[in-house]
């Protein structure tokens, strides 16, 4: 090979300029000329390269240089293409279009039946202008002399011995036993009476028994005389007919080529397919009338799977995206474009469709864009990210907003296919606030299938914004009078649940989500019933997880016992037991360390005023903010003649509680200050009286009743209320005189604001004293 190659450059460079570079050398062996791939040197495109070496073949060489003159003279679509040639002393040089040999498709079988058909009608189109049209014979006809070009449709070569019939120097009666293989393709009339016999019957007849061998090589391989030959075997029954009178013996009863095509080309015969049409309409698509290029696109819509996929590359695509581009084409030819685009390598997609598609989404067109629009499963997965998100959405985009409904909805079905290739800022920018439209979209279709979309893209969208947008969108949903929208919103929020905090499950979904329980229609309320118990198992979940209480653990300090937590309901007890009980306890329960009248005591707080024998068991500065509040009440009234008792307490404490509305209570009861805990209840030992209190403490509660007791006169008919006075006499209360002597430092008199705390809740107990 190496040797072959050098001796080529050699040759090159002794004789005249070939702007062509010899590749591999392709496997041939049924003619005199040595195929080689090449390819041109100015742009690198791809050629065959047929050679022929002088020294070598001499004998043989008025056969290379008849085909070489044949080659350059005869144009014909069904003709090898010839590029450029070069002939010297020492070789011959033919470049032509990149063609492969018939030969390797028949020995691996790969030829489909529409195929070969397809391919045998070009060949009888050209057979029929060699001996009709330029009046002369082939001479040559075989597998061998037929080569497939880079779009799939059979070429004819080999024109060592084509001939003139009018000449009588032709080639074919000196030369025609040279041929590689002469014996075993002749007709039994030349194998009898030699090549002299062509002159004696039609000059078509050698051709016509020539191709019928060509059709049984295709249909069953290798051919291996004349005795095979009209054998119909594996041959289709709509042509067995015609192919024996091709085979005929006789060379004056055979039908020629010509008469052969026109029989195939009948309605209904063996040529009439719509691969062959469509070959024969192709090339003047852009010119046809409107009725005959709807027809056309509508035979090819009959195309089926087995058709030469490089004949659509080459020959059927190109055409059609013209026929699109540049109008008249429409969607019937773009729905061709994208099916033979489904069988192109990722390279050619990338070079010829991408491009086109990426034009075609800028077209105004309608039909086109929705065409498009339902074909994106075809071709997304072949569209680089890049081109989706820079040039096709921006162009997708515009249809959200179409003045035609069915490219809205189409534009918005098309957001689950695109969504893998869009970017996270496209994603929650330009995407977003287009849904947001079609989400208010006139047509009840369009809002609901956007609510399935963005139930389904829930998890490429942001996580800062992915909350806001889903409840916001699936809320107002919930809300649309079209039933479907409405139903559409329960099933995404339960798919998409996981997205959603347990606060929000509770606070913000469930409420809007219960009405419709109550839903008018039955579908509506059984999906809301789904969408509850899913919800309410992740928020019992979540709860289930939660500890007890969020209160500090209970300590007790100085020797004082610790206050009780909040009490539980007992088994026997209302549900108003433990809050009444609670109550009186509170004003009942010993706080803090006993202290005597003059000072003395467990612990030394600051002076106080000197107690009064009315001193009684109140709660310490630590006491609860409802405590605090009543303390703060103004001093009850001087009139009246009983006191009231426990009950009347409990009574006077629910008259005006702040828990008129259940509801609004519930909102509310995170607003409370403090929670009320009762301490050890503690009956026996009486409470001595707390020091007053400063500027940041309470009001010296038990002050003001020991002033109201010094005011009352004997035989006053209102006594200070039921446990707040003792049972025996009062003692004058300590005066400065009498405190000095006890050498504790008198106190600075305080001025008690009995004006009621400003409060969001005013029990008004106090007025019920």
């Amino acid at each position: 090979m190496d040797f072959l190659k050098n001796a080529v450059a050699s040759a090159m460079a002794s004789g005249p300029p070939f702007p062509y570079n010899f590749g591999d050398k392709v496997d041939i062996d049924e003619s005199v000329f040595t195929l080689h791939n090449g390819t041109r040197r100015e742009d690198g495109s791809n050629c065959s390269i047929f050679s022929f070496d002088i020294t070598t073949a001499k004998g043989r060489l008025p056969l290379a240089r008849n085909a070489l003159k044949k080659l350059r003279t005869m144009r014909h679509p069904g003709v090898i293409k010839v590029l450029d040639t070069v002939e010297t002393e020492t070789y011959i040089y033919i470049a032509t279009e990149r063609v492969v040999p018939l030969r390797w498709h028949v020995r691996r079988k790969s030829l489909a039946p529409e195929t070969i058909k397809w391919g045998l009608h070009g060949i009888a189109r050209t057979i029929k202008f060699i001996n009709t049209d330029a009046s002369s014979i082939h001479g040559n006809l075989k597998v061998g002399s037929v080569y497939t070009s880079e779009s799939g449709e059979w070429k004819l070569g080999g024109f060592e011995v084509l001939s003139n019939v009018k000449n009588d120097e032709t080639a074919i009666y000196t030369y025609g036993s040279l041929v590689p293989d002469a014996a075993r393709y002749t007709p039994p009339e030349i194998a009898q009476g030699g090549w002299e016999v062509i002159k004696k019957n039609p000059h078509s007849a050698m051709d016509s028994f020539d191709f019928g061998v060509l059709i049984f090589e295709v249909f069953n391989g290798d051919y291996n005389g004349s005795d095979q030959a009209g054998q119909t075997k594996n041959v289709p029954p709509s042509m067995q007919s015609s192919y024996k009178r091709l085979c005929n013996a006789s060379p004056k009863a055979r039908i020629s080529v010509s008469v052969f095509l026109d029989q195939g080309n009948r309605s209904g015969s063996f040529f009439d397919s719509p691969l062959i049409k469509l070959t024969e309409g192709i090339d003047n698509l852009g010119v046809k009338a409107p009725a005959e290029r709807e027809q056309f696109l509508d035979d090819l819509d009959q195309l089926t799977d087995d058709f030469p996929e490089e004949f659509f590359k080459m020959k059927i695509l190109p055409e059609l995206i013209k026929s699109v581009e540049f109008g008249g084409g429409g969607p019937k030819a773009l729905a061709v474009i994208l099916k033979i685009a489904a069988k192109l390598s990722n390279d050619d997609f990338e070079a010829r469709i991408i491009p086109f598609i990426v034009k075609m989404f800028g077209n105004p067109d309608r039909a086109i864009r929705v065409y498009l629009l339902d074909s994106l499963p075809l071709m997304i997965d072949r569209l680089p990210q890049k081109i989706v998100n820079d040039k096709l959405f921006p162009n997708i985009a515009t249809g959200f907003t179409d003045m035609q409904p069915v490219v809205r909805e189409q534009t918005l079905k098309s957001v689950l296919l695109l969504i893998t290739k869009l970017s996270d800022r496209t994603i929650n920018g330009e995407l977003l606030r287009q849904l947001a439209k079609t989400a208010n979209d006139e047509q009840p279709g369009i809002r609901t299938n956007t609510t399935i979309c963005l139930g389904k893209i829930a998890k490429y969208l942001g996580t800062s914004s992915r909350t806001k947008v889903l409840m916001a969108a699936f809320t107002r949903s919930l809300r649309d009078p079209f039933v479907h929208a409405r139903n559409a919103a329960l099933m995404a929020l339960a798919a998409t649940n996981e997205h959603f905090t347990e606060e929000d499950c509770a606070a913000r979904i469930l409420p809007v989500v219960c009405p419709l329980l109550i839903d008018k229609e039955k579908m509506i309320r059984d999906q809301a019933s789904r969408t509850v118990d899913s919800y309410l198992q992740k928020v019992r979940k979540a709860a289930s997880a939660m500890p007890d209480t969020a209160l500090p653990p209970q300590q007790a300090t100085d020797g004082q016992p610790a206050r009780m937590g909040t009490p539980q309901q007992s088994g026997s007890a209302g549900w108003t037991g433990w809050a009444i009980s609670s109550f009186t306890n509170k004003l009942s329960t010993a706080a803090g360390d006993m202290k005597t009248a003059n000072g003395s005591g467990t612990s030394t707080p600051k002076p106080s005023p000197s107690p009064g024998p009315e001193a009684r068991r109140l709660p310490n500065s630590s006491a609860s903010a409802l405590h605090r509040q009543a303390v703060s009440s103004p001093p009850p009234h001087t009139s009246g003649t009983s006191s009231p008792n426990a009950s009347a307490v409990a009574e006077a404490f629910f008259q005006d509680d702040g828990f008129e509305d259940g509801g609004d209570a519930w909102g509310e009861m995170d607003d409370n200050d403090d929670v009320i805990q009762p301490a050890s209840i503690s009956t026996n030992k009486p409470l001595a009286k707390p020091s007053p209190f400063e500027d940041d403490d309470e009001p010296d509660f038990a002050g003001w009743l020991e002033a109201q007791a010094q005011k009352k006169k004997p035989g006053s008919s209102k006594p200070l209320p039921k446990g707040l006075s003792k049972s025996t006499a009062a003692k004058k209360p300590a005066t400065k005189l009498s405190a000095a002597k006890s050498g504790a430092k008198p106190a600075v008199a305080k001025k008690i604001d009995i004006k009621p705390k400003e409060t969001e809740d005013d029990d008004g107990w106090g007025d019920g004293w």
